[in-house]
C-alpha cells in the first residue's frame, strides 16, 4: 500500500483542494499519513498568492527534498508539487526545481491517484525533467458528490460554492491561476450542506473568490433560463441563503470573501431574515480612495463604500463586518492614507486586516510606477493596525456585559457569530464546555483581540480562565 502524506499551505479555498485530493487517495486505497518521513509520497499544496506565500510553499518543498536525502530508506520517496504555484508558473517550475518528481495544477486534484501510480511505474531518469500534468487555465470546479475528506475539525467545514474569478484588479493574479468564474449550482450546494450537517457541522462556511457573485455566471437558477442574470441583485445567492436556513438543525452559515460590487438590498434583506446566518460579513474592500480604488480597478467608489456600509449595518442589526485593506500600493500618497485612516475610524470595523503590497509579476500593478519602498509600505502598516488595535479595544469592551451564543472549539477556547476560523479572535471559556458544540456564555472581560467568558449563570468566583491557553 502507498503511503502519502499532503502539507496544505495557503487559504481556505486551498484546504478544500487538498481535502478533495486526500479523499480520492482513500478512495484509490493509498494511506494518508500525517508524517512526511513515514510516507512514499508527500504531495505540498502550495500558495501563490504573495511573495511570503511563495516563499513559504519553496521552503516547504526543500525542506521534504533535503529530509528525504537524509534518509536513507527514504531516497526514493516521490515529491509531488500541486496548487497555485505549481499552476502559476507550470512553465517555468519543471526547469526550475527537478528534485520535484511532478508538478500538478487544480484541474488535476481528482486525478491525483492515478499520477502518483504513473510516476511510480516509470523511473525517471537522471537528467530527466519533472513530469507536468498541467494543462491550460484551470475550468474544473467539484460537485456536492466529489469524494473528500475532511481536514477542518468535526464541527466545522468549508463549502466551496464557486471557483475562479473574473474582477480585474490589477494587483491580483488570482484569476490567471484559477481561471474565469464559475459557480455550483444552488442544488449540489445544498445537497453537500445537508450531508455535513447530518455529519453533526456546526458551521458552514461558504467561500469562492467572491461569493457574492455566486450564480452570475448561469442562467439555470432564472425562472426563465433565456433572461439574463441582473447582477445587481444576485439572486442565486440569496436562494441559496434561504434554502440552506431551511435546512433542520442547529447550525451557522458564514458568508466569506464578499466583494462589495456584488451587494444588493435584497442579500442585505435575505442575511437579516434567516436567523442561522450569522452576523458576519467578511468583505475585502483594499482602499476607500477613489484615486487609489480606480488605480486598483475595484469597480467600486468611495461614496458607494461608504453608503453600503451603511446600509448593511442599519439592515443587519448586530452585524460584525470584517474587511482588509492593501497597504502601499502603487501612487498611493499620504492625502490617501489619510482618507482611509479616516474612513477606518469612521466605520469602526469589527476585524480588519491589512495587506503590505506585493509587486507580483504579471499583474498590471506590478508595471506600474510610483512604486512604495518596502520601509514606507511597512510604516503605514502600522499606522494602519496601531488605528485599528485601538478600535478593536472598543469594540472588545462593548461585548463585556453581554450574553453570547458561542461554538466551542477545544478545551477552553470558542468562537462568536464575529470570529470565523483561524483569521479572527477567540472566546476563552470554561475547560469544561464540550467541545464542537454551542454554549451561551457572558462576557466578562477581554484581552486585546480576544474575550473572556463565563457560561451563563456561573459566577467569576467559582471559575478561573485558564490563561496559557492564549
Amino acid at each position: 500500500m502507498i503511503k502519502v502524506s499532503l502539507i496544505s499551505l495557503g487559504c481556505a479555498k486551498n484546504l478544500v483542494d487538498s481535502e478533495i485530493m486526500v479523499g480520492h487517495l482513500h478512495q484509490a486505497g493509498m494511506k494518508v499519513v500525517p508524517e512526511a518521513d513515514q510516507a512514499d509520497v508527500v504531495i505540498v499544496n502550495t500558495c501563490s498568492f504573495i511573495d511570503s506565500s511563495k516563499e513559504e510553499s519553496i521552503g516547504h518543498i526543500f525542506e521534504v527534498h533535503q529530509n528525504r536525502g537524509l534518509r536513507k530508506r527514504r531516497k526514493e520517496q516521490k515529491l509531488i508539487v500541486a496548487g497555485c504555484m505549481s499552476q502559476r508558473f507550470a512553465k517555468d517550475l519543471p526547469g526550475e526545481m527537478p528534485e520535484v518528481d511532478a508538478f500538478i495544477g487544480l484541474d488535476q486534484l481528482t486525478k491525483i491517484a492515478p499520477i502518483i501510480e504513473e510516476i511510480y511505474a516509470k523511473e525517471r531518469g537522471k537528467k530527466e525533467a519533472p513530469k507536468s500534468f498541467i494543462e491550460g487555465r484551470s475550468t474544473y470546479i467539484p460537485d456536492y458528490d466529489t469524494p473528500r475528506f475532511r481536514l477542518t475539525p468535526k464541527h466545522f467545514a468549508y463549502v466551496k460554492i464557486a471557483e475562479g474569478c473574473n474582477h480585474p484588479c490589477t494587483f491580483c493574479i488570482i484569476p490567471q491561476i484559477r481561471g474565469r468564474h464559475r459557480s455550483r449550482t444552488v442544488t449540489s450546494v445544498v445537497a453537500e450542506a445537508r450531508q455535513l450537517v447530518a455529519e453533526g457541522v456546526k458551521e458552514l462556511n461558504l467561500i469562492s473568490q467572491d461569493t457574492t457573485f455566486f450564480g452570475m455566471d448561469t442562467w439555470e437558477q432564472r425562472p426563465n433560463p433565456r433572461t439574463p442574470v441582473d447582477s445587481s441583485r444576485g439572486d442565486a445567492l440569496t436562494t441559496l441563503l434561504r434554502e440552506l436556513n431551511a435546512i433542520d438543525g442547529d447550525f451557522w452559515i458564514r458568508l466569506l470573501y464578499t466583494h462589495p460590487a456584488h451587494w444588493s438590498d435584497e442579500l442585505i434583506a435575505t442575511i437579516a431574515e434567516c436567523p442561522k446566518v450569522a452576523r458576519y460579513v467578511d468583505m475585502p474592500l483594499q482602499h476607500i480612495s477613489d484615486h487609489m480604488l480606480t488605480t486598483m480597478q475595484r469597480e467600486t467608489s468611495g461614496d458607494y463604500i461608504r453608503d453600503l456600509v451603511r446600509r448593511i449595518r442599519a439592515g443587519i442589526p448586530g452585524i460584525a463586518l470584517r474587511t482588509t485593506f492593501i497597504a502601499g500600493f502603487p501612487g498611493e500618497t499620504e492625502a490617501d492614507v489619510d482618507e482611509l485612516c479616516d474612513f477606518i475610524r469612521e466605520a469602526k470595523f469589527e476585524r480588519l486586516g491589512v495587506f503590505r503590497y506585493s509587486q507580483e509579476d504579471g499583474t498590471r500593478a506590478a508595471k506600474m510606477d510610483a512604486q512604495i519602498s518596502a520601509k514606507e509600505k511597512e510604516h503605514r502598516w502600522h499606522r494602519l493596525m496601531a488605528l485599528q488595535k485601538d478600535i478593536a479595544a472598543q469594540v472588545s469592551a462593548g461585548q463585556v456585559g453581554r450574553v453570547l451564543k458561542v461554538l466551542v472549539e477545544e478545551p477552553g477556547v470558542a468562537r462568536g457569530e464575529a470570529d470565523a476560523p483561524d483569521i479572527d479572535g477567540r472566546v476563552y471559556v470554561p475547560r469544561e464546555l464540550p467541545v464542537g458544540e454551542f454554549a451561551e456564555v457572558k462576557i466578562t472581560g477581554y484581552h486585546d483581540y480576544d474575550l473572556l467568558a463565563l457560561p451563563v449563570g456561573e459566577q467569576p468566583a467559582k471559575f478561573k480562565i485558564a490563561k496559557q491557553a492564549q
